[in-house]
């Protein structure tokens, strides 16, 4: 079985059917359901998302993106430091990067007051963590490639270009 072009069908369709998959894949089901838990054991899958846009929602919500400078620890570097940070549930991303910050970060929460408590209080005083910079998501466009704010997406005005 092609591993690569069943990761693909899921990343597409995470609810696609086993049956779908295997007449896609001209594969048998139980080829398919057991490659499908191959990889999630081995966590090349780590999980089904459903994109939500909450604006279309009567529920309070927030999403922060944080921007963290840290000192890296002797023989660990940064993991240990990105281990406290994952551990807080607050947390939904959590990536090191590179750039003024080393790690960036997203946050879930009901109002922007619970944003700042999290990062007063548990974020900013964690051993390794020098400076915290909180920046709040005012809309989202698109959101793992799934527009969610634009309502024509056949209307595209962008010029055509030639090679």
């Amino acid at each position: 079985m092609d591993e690569m072009k069943l990761l693909n069908l899921l990343a597409d369709n995470p609810r696609a059917t086993i049956t779908d998959l295997a007449d896609i894949l001209g594969e048998k089901e139980s080829d398919i359901e057991s490659g499908i838990k191959d990889l999630e054991n081995k966590k090349v899958i780590c999980g089904y998302h459903t994109v939500i846009n909450w604006d279309k929602t009567n529920e309070d919500h927030v999403d922060a993106m944080i921007g963290v400078s840290a000192k890296p620890e002797r023989e660990n570097g940064y993991d240990k430091i990105a281990e406290r940070i994952a551990k807080f549930p607050e947390v939904s991303s959590l990536y090191l990067i590179s750039g003024s910050s080393e790690f960036l970060l997203s946050i879930n929460a009901k109002t922007m007051r619970e944003v700042s408590d999290f990062v007063g209080e548990k974020l900013a005083p964690l051993d390794g963590v020098s400076s915290t910079v909180t920046m709040f998501v005012l809309k989202k466009y698109k959101v793992n490639g799934v527009n969610i704010a634009i309502e024509n997406e056949e209307d595209d005005d962008r010029l055509p270009i030639s090679l």
